[in-house]
């Protein structure tokens, strides 16, 4: 019996460890630094995911067989690396591999260099060229902070004014911090998008099934960008040729070419990517599990994640298999997010809730439930059309109390015609 560590603390890694738990190969889990709602599939490790001398530590004093990686941050900043010296196994993609993440110039470049389908784009360090530079472009137009902006480094601007305003936000004040000391700017898209995630060795690409994450803060898609306010999965309005060609020319073509740059990459390989009239093209990568993605894919996983990942590190493709039902899943979120909000609001009326819950951003003060996090709760049901599975999680929702928490009320809408 196998005993894993999941590194992370938000609903994307609630949900691994949920996963892990029903391997009948795991022994047991843990998580670092975890959360409360963690604590019915895991045992919280009160660790930092930036603290790798004492996750080395406790994996070799508790006899750990694997690390998981949840999160961008550590993985961009050596983990892999860290635990590699130490001679211990970590599922996650090293540092120079996690950069396809971490600088959205070397991933638009990879892109550039590859021949992998994109849009139009040119990156700049300096705020004079950038801004002469997007005064010959047409709107609407595309604004990606280089660095990690906890998914809300970007901005697409509709008019001049407002392009060049977000341009000087990002590069002379530090909207995003250093993340937008250097920006990519690109054309903007238009069409639909899905998010397609895979295992990846080297040149071994074990696709998943597509979500289709809900970006805006608002309904019908407005209000800021966030992390995610909500994802369903299966996406059946995506035909399966524009699966297939993603496969290959987005994520295939993206393994293959971090092999030939001495950066092969081992991990969750994540395309963002947008079916246009002219064929799929690639919007991001991520060198992790997207979050909420991760919430409604891994529940309609059949197979034991413990093989798949013990598969794919040994170079072995496994054959995915799929549930017949659709799961939708929708964010709670704390008033003002993506900005600034309120933390300590009490959550009541979980007992009551029949659905699968996922805590993205919780702690607990006595036996009190509090909203600590933008991102709070990940509330998902599963039906036999995605209408049932949509019309359910909606209702289970309202057993939940809690006025500070805000949610959007068409999580799922696009694939139900």
């Amino acid at each position: 019996m196998k005993k894993v560590l999941v590194i992370g603390s938000g609903g994307r890694e609630h949900a691994i460890c949920y996963k892990f738990k029903q391997s009948p190969q795991v022994e047991e889990v843990f998580v670092a630094p975890g959360n409360p709602g963690m604590s019915d599939v895991a045992t919280l490790v009160p660790l930092q995911t930036n603290d790798f001398e004492e996750l080395i530590e406790f994996v070799k004093e508790n006899e750990i067989d694997l690390t998981f990686v949840g999160p961008e941050i550590p993985l961009c900043a050596g983990i892999t690396d860290a635990f590699h010296e130490a001679g211990l196994e970590i599922f996650g993609p090293t540092k120079a591999a996690a950069e396809l993440e971490g600088s959205k110039v070397f991933s638009k470049a990879m892109m550039k260099k590859y021949n992998i389908p994109t849009a139009k784009y040119e990156s700049f360090d300096n705020f004079e060229d950038a801004k002469a530079y997007l005064l010959r472009q047409e709107m609407p137009i595309v604004l990606k902070a280089d660095g990690l902006a906890a998914g809300k480094g970007v901005i697409i601007a509709t008019t001049m004014e407002e392009a060049c305003a977000s341009l000087e936000e990002m590069m002379c004040n530090q909207l995003f911090d250093q993340a937008g000391s250097s920006v990519v700017i690109e054309e903007f898209l238009e069409g639909e998008e899905f998010s397609l995630l895979a295992f990846v060795n080297g040149n071994l690409v074990v696709p998943m099934q597509i979500a289709q994450d809900h970006k805006r803060a608002f309904d019908h898609d407005e209000g800021l960008n966030t992390g995610g306010m909500g994802a369903y999965t299966p996406v059946h309005h995506i035909p399966e040729s524009a699966y297939n060609d993603a496969v290959e020319k987005i994520v295939q073509a993206m393994a293959d070419a971090m092999v030939l740059e001495g950066k092969p990459f081992l991990g969750i390989l994540y395309g963002g990517c947008m079916l246009t009239k002219d064929g799929v093209k690639t919007i991001e990568y991520n060198v992790r599990f997207g979050d909420p993605e991760t919430e409604v894919v891994l529940p309609a996983l059949q197979n034991d994640l413990f093989e798949v990942v013990s598969n794919t590190m040994k170079g072995i493709p496994t054959k995915l298999e799929w549930s017949n039902e659709h799961f939708c899943g929708v964010v709670m979120a704390n008033k003002g997010y993506p900005e600034s909000y309120k933390k300590g609001a009490i959550i009541e009326g979980l007992d009551q809730c029949d659905a699968t819950v996922f805590h993205m951003g919780t702690s607990s003060e006595g036996n009190q439930l509090i909203a600590t996090g933008g991102r709070v709760l990940f509330v998902l049901k599963s039906g036999a059309t995605l209408k049932d599975a949509q019309d359910c999680v909606y209702e289970e929702i309202k057993k939940i109390k809690c006025d500070s928490l805000f949610y959007r009320h068409d999580i799922g809408n696009k694939g139900i015609k």
